[in-house]
């Protein structure tokens, strides 16, 4: 155990030489690459700014598939493809560009890109929402398969060690569980980077972390198209909630354009077309309120 603190000390070090996500002083951050590895802290460096873009509006976010997937993959996405739908009837063209979580919300408050995809209002509560959610998402707590712990509440997480990844949101109950416990690496362990869920399973299966925290369309949409993950055990689920493409506080046409993807979203929906496109994913409900 002493050695392994003092692997993971040495990792910490060594990671303030290159850029990467600026955890709080008092954010326990796993190294990128404890698991595998190193990666890249930002998977797509060709971000154009808002001022280089004219009609082009400019989207971040880690691959959180299927709401949103990796730049260029057959399907970027359900929510990408709303979006750049939607935004089309405005008269906008997307550009979406994969970065990690953290450094997403943090470009999009700085206003150097347009937008996120993939945000709950208890992401980024400052940010310009659109009146109209783009998905919808189901947080459920996994463990390894051979566990037999139920969640029963919030308290009933007091005997586990969490993992989560940094900068997200999960419910305001969960979030705020985890601010509490952030530096008690006994309860929290935060996952640090643009690829996370992998981490997060390949933690949990070298049993080093008893829970993960996940959407539950991510995690099934994972196990479906990687067979050689070791399915984990749903221990339960902490709630639901609406995900949406979320706009800069600081740049003026933000207001615009969560209107024009308000409309767009709903004539989607109104013509079908919203649910061509979920179908397309395997997916059938649209997006309703919780």
């Amino acid at each position: 155990m002493c050695r392994l603190l003092t692997f993971l000390i040495i990792l910490g070090l060594l990671s303030g030489c290159f850029e990467a996500d600026e955890p709080t002083a008092t954010q326990t951050v796993l190294p990128e690459n404890i698991s595998g590895p190193e990666l890249s802290p930002e998977l797509s460096p060709d971000i154009p700014t808002p001022a280089e873009t004219d009609r082009q509006i400019v989207l971040v976010a880690d691959p959180w598939c299927p709401h949103n997937c990796a730049v260029d993959a057959p399907q970027e996405g359900y929510m990408v493809d709303i979006a750049r739908e939607a935004l089309a009837m405005g008269g906008y063209t997307l550009k979406y560009r994969n970065i990690s979580w953290a450094r997403a919300l943090r470009m999009t408050r700085q206003g150097k890109v347009h937008g996120v995809v993939g945000a709950f209002r208890t992401d980024a509560p400052d940010f310009v929402f659109p009146e109209v959610a783009q998905g919808r998402a189901s947080i459920g707590l996994y463990t390894r398969p051979d566990s037999d712990w139920r969640y029963a509440g919030i308290a009933s997480l007091e005997t586990q060690n969490l993992l989560a990844i940094n900068g997200y949101s999960y419910t305001a109950e969960l979030d705020a569980y985890i601010d509490k416990n952030r530096e008690n690496r006994e309860r929290i362990w935060i996952l640090s980077g643009p690829a996370p869920l992998e981490r997060a399973l390949s933690l949990l299966e070298k049993q080093r972390g008893d829970l993960f925290a996940e959407d539950d369309y991510v995690m099934d949409w994972a196990i479906r198209n990687n067979p050689e993950i070791d399915r984990p055990r749903r221990a339960g689920q902490v709630g639901e909630t609406l995900s949406y493409v979320a706009f800069s506080p600081a740049l003026s046409n933000s207001e615009e354009l969560a209107r024009l993807l308000s409309e767009g979203t709903r004539t989607l929906i109104d013509n079908g077309r919203m649910n061509a496109i979920l179908n397309s994913y395997g997916l059938s409900a649209m997006p309703e309120a919780p």
